[in-house]
């Protein structure tokens, strides 16, 4: 293991948050979307992305697979390889959010620890939204025919067959896309962003 670097001093931005939020007039935070593989995490964020930026929030969207491709591309998928990729997410996610953007994260972030160590980073800005859905639905969906392989045993340490997921026992919000429809799911997430997050809507004027 490397060790850990030393004489590292923080820096401290000199616009401070609270003024960012004035003028985007709304606050920044971490819309965690966490669920099993097929739940429909992806999907969901991009729409959430989508309206938030038309209506003028400043927003965006961290995905597992696009991060995996460049800042995660070294990890692989052991319990320690995931532990470090949510640890890694968890950080950056809490920049966005310092920044005043609201940071969409789409991770099956199966544990619960990792899932709090990206709360910590947070701190108040987080906010874990359970996209749920049942085993037996996401594999019905298996939109890139992981599910199949995995129960052939061609993917080792597959949430849900293989290793486990953790539910999240008080989660800020559940969207229940097993049972509800993109459009439902998606304004499901905005009124909770118009609760939690928003001064006053960022394309109107003061």
């Amino acid at each position: 293991m490397n060790a850990k670097a030393t004489n590292i001093f923080e820096v401290h931005s000199r616009i401070d948050r609270n003024v960012r939020e004035d003028r985007n007039r709304h606050k920044g935070g971490v819309l965690w979307l966490t669920g099993l593989s097929g739940a429909g995490k992806s999907t969901l964020a991009i729409e959430v992305e989508r309206a938030l930026f038309a209506e003028g929030y400043h927003v965006y969207v961290l995905d597992g697979d696009n991060l995996r491709h460049g800042l995660n591309s070294n990890l692989g998928f052991s319990h320690e390889d995931r532990t470090e990729n949510i640890r890694r997410v968890g950080e950056v996610a809490a920049l966005f959010a310092e920044a005043g953007f609201v940071c969409v994260s789409a991770f099956i972030s199966p544990y619960r620890a990792d899932r709090e160590s990206a709360r910590e980073a947070a701190g108040e800005s987080f906010h874990e939204i359970h996209v749920q859905a049942d085993l037996a639905t996401c594999e019905s969906r298996d939109p890139k025919g992981l599910y199949e392989r995995a129960r052939r045993g061609e993917i080792p340490d597959f949430t849900g067959i293989s290793a486990p997921y953790e539910e999240p026992e008080t989660p800020e919000l559940v969207v229940d896309t097993g049972s509800l429809d993109i459009a439902q799911s998606v304004a499901i997430v905005l009124d909770y962003v118009a609760l939690n997050l928003t001064l006053s809507k960022p394309n109107e004027k003061a």
